[in-house]
């Protein structure tokens, strides 16, 4: 492309990696020198597009024969490929419907940079130049643009022999410098998202307690204050939930507490679900769904990323994730259906269903964070339900929470970043009754997600809280928009987006 700016340029290429890492390297360029075998352009339903009209000139209107001929219509997210077009020097042209310019938001940029790679997702696809004079800021556009084909790019191919081929992309923009700047504080929540991903892709009996430990402890040279109780710890703290739903694997239960203090402002904490594998215990799982439960740590991992994400950003807020860490097997040791734990809240805990364990890791986790922390704010992330699933499918997660502006708030942050969240009721505390303890772990009526929610209710005390039942959202068998298959480190992304607008 002959670029109609002279300002100085910064060298670019997205670099997509073809291990279970995330790019390499992301920049932009306001001047391209590199010699691309594919030019995106964008079209708009209004057709006020000056480089579209540019490259058409050169073309001798061979793109407006094309959008013509195909019958055209520039909606969102539609794409048209001119092969081997005529008077231009690439060995293809992809044309991208952006709708109506004002419609083109946050949300939409990523997942359309994410579609965009799945596009061009092929072996002969190697160097693309993707120009955005015909995008409004084109140095955001750009930057939100390569936010989403970075994410799509993320692949966990630890077991794969075959690995895919590296793209490199450049995005020719107005300003290279401010285009990076913009894209420099994406690129970090990337990384949290993507240990995040890898974490929950990562199979069970190499992602033990002790192991995802052991990734926390990586993050001590981001500045990040990482804590690990064991059993016995766990025990001498009154922590009999956490440590009971553990008994029955080799290595026991875990708290991991990561702490990022950015400020001195009271702590915001993050509390997470991390069952490494749930066999569902005596109350044992059936089907193919068994396979899919190395996933029933998300939570903890998406915790775990934010905080990686806000570390990275340098971000000014006092944020600590606790993550309660188990695998649910089943042994000798294991709880049984009908044993009453004591939670460290003091409440005693009738086990009806040892597949209902998460709110039992839970409640312990809530208990630590409020008492040792004194948090401003408690959110808590959890692949918690199957009856979430049943409401709301996997295109939103559960919110649970009597607090209007904090629903208020993530439910936005959700929307900015494609993370989206439906607000559920809590109520149904009497389903919770037992004759024998202060609590049972099941419901005996009403909806499961809801009373699930309204047990953990029961560990917050007075702090504002909100529940975030990701069940459906964390493993993900069909590639869409800006997520690939496998783990998809929900909750990071809308947290970090959240937490950073919180920043004093």
């Amino acid at each position: 492309m002959l670029s109609k700016r002279t300002t100085t340029s910064v060298a670019l290429a997205i670099v997509l990696s073809s291990t279970s890492v995330f790019a390499e390297k992301i920049s932009f360029a306001d001047s391209v020198t590199v010699s691309a075998d594919t030019l995106v352009v964008f079209h708009s339903k209004d057709g006020n597009d000056s480089d579209f009209s540019t490259f058409d000139k050169k073309s001798q209107g061979h793109l407006t024969k094309a959008v013509k001929a195909e019958g055209f219509t520039s909606e969102y997210g539609s794409f048209l490929q001119v092969v081997a077009p005529f008077g231009l020097d690439y060995d293809r042209v992809l044309i991208v419907g952006i709708g109506e310019q004002e419609q083109l938001t946050k949300d939409k940029l990523t997942a359309l940079g994410g579609n965009l790679l799945a596009k061009l997702d092929t072996k002969s696809t190697k160097i693309i130049e993707v120009s955005t004079d015909d995008l409004a800021n084109s140095n955001t556009s750009a930057s939100l643009l390569a936010h989403g084909v970075s994410l799509r790019a993320h692949r966990f191919e630890q077991y794969h022999n075959e690995k895919r081929s590296e793209k490199t992309f450049v995005f020719d923009v107005e300003n290279g410098k401010a285009a990076q700047l913009a894209y420099t504080p994406l690129a970090n929540i990337e990384q949290g998202v993507f240990l995040a991903r890898d974490l929950t892709s990562e199979v069970p009996t190499e992602m033990t307690p002790v192991d995802f430990a052991n990734a926390a402890k990586a993050l001590k040279k981001l500045g990040v204050e990482i804590k690990v109780l064991t059993p016995k710890q766990l025990k001498k703290l009154g922590m009999g939930a956490l440590e009971a739903v553990g008994r029955g694997s080799k290595d026991g239960s875990r708290l991991v507490v990561a702490h990022y203090k950015g400020s001195d402002e009271a702590p915001i904490a993050l509390v997470g679900k991390g069952i490494t594998f749930d066999s569902g215990g005596y109350s044992i799982k059936t089907g193919a769904s068994i396979a899919r439960m190395k996933s029933d740590m998300a939570g903890a991992a998406a915790v775990l990323g934010t905080i990686k994400a806000l570390a990275l950003n340098e971000s000014k807020v006092n944020v600590v994730a606790v993550m309660g860490m188990a695998a649910n097997m089943v042994s000798q040791f294991s709880i049984a259906p009908g044993d009453v734990v004591t939670t460290a809240e003091g409440l005693t805990v009738e086990v009806v269903n040892t597949d209902a364990e998460g709110r039992l890791v839970l409640s312990d986790a809530l208990w630590y964070a409020r008492e040792f922390y004194k948090p401003e704010i408690m959110v808590d992330v959890a692949t918690l339900t199957g009856s979430k699933v049943r409401a709301l499918g996997d295109r939103y997660a559960g919110l649970f929470s009597d607090d209007e502006a904090l629903v208020t708030e993530l439910t936005f942050a959700g929307k900015q970043v494609n993370e989206n969240l439906w607000r559920l009721p809590l109520g149904y505390k009497d389903m919770l009754e037992t004759d024998i303890a202060d609590l049972q772990n099941t419901g005996t009526g009403g909806p499961g997600a809801t009373t699930a929610a309204s047990f953990l209710q029961q560990f917050v005390g007075d702090v504002r809280w909100a529940h975030l039942d990701i069940a459906g959202n964390a493993l993900s068998s069909k590639a869409k928009n800006e997520v690939p298959t496998g783990g998809t480190g929900f909750g990071v992304r809308l947290l970090s987006q959240w937490l950073m607008t919180r920043e004093k």
